[in-house]
């Protein structure tokens, strides 16, 4: 499916959508929430915005549509849905997952994500990949999430390996432009995923 590059000697892999097939999943999380007060979050933009944090989110929301969502208690409220109803449903997407197993071992490998981390380690718990990574980077852990590289490079600095030799996979835009600005070489895993 992939060839890792000699050159490549740290692996980075973004969580939702690309380690755990979540997304789906947080957009109905999403639409509870918001939907609860009256809003709309739709699809085409929640995929626009992945690996922005839930806060963050929810500040465009306001933007776009004039709502005045307090953004702390929105992105708390939607996180807090998404753990007990939709988490559970989560299930690994393989084809990546196969990738981190494969390479077990042999490279240093970190988790570069816009989650928080009590969800991003229950959704690597959901899939068993709860302790396999050497590193795992949250939003809690840069000041900027992507596009810009702070994930990446914190990453990068975790796992010692210089950014020019990390391979990135990401399912998402922001996520892949985020690789390219850290100087990484990016994998857009969309095309593995079984969705439309």
């Amino acid at each position: 499916m992939i060839t890792i590059e000699p050159q490549i000697q740290g692996l980075i892999f973004d969580s939702d959508g690309t380690l755990v097939d979540t997304m789906p999943l947080h957009h109905l999380a999403w639409q509870e929430t918001v939907g609860a007060v009256g809003a709309d979050f739709p699809e085409k933009l929640f995929y626009e915005l992945a690996g922005v944090p839930s806060d963050r989110i929810t500040e465009i929301l306001n933007e776009k549509f004039g709502y005045q969502l307090n953004p702390k208690q929105t992105a708390t409220q939607k996180e807090k849905i998404f753990l007990a109803k939709y988490l559970p449903r989560a299930k690994p997407i393989e084809p990546v997952v196969a990738i981190a197993k494969q390479c077990k071992g042999r490279l240093p490998m970190a988790v570069a994500t816009g989650g928080i981390p009590l969800v991003v380690k229950s959704a690597l718990k959901t899939i068993g990949m709860e302790n396999f990574f050497d590193a795992i980077v949250t939003s809690e852990d840069v000041t900027n999430g992507k596009p810009a590289p702070d994930t990446f490079l914190e990453a990068a600095r975790r796992l010692k390996v210089e950014p020019e030799y990390c391979m990135v996979f990401e399912d998402s835009d922001l996520g892949l432009e985020a690789a390219r600005r850290a100087g990484m070489t990016g994998v857009d895993v969309r095309p593995w995923l079984n969705r439309t």
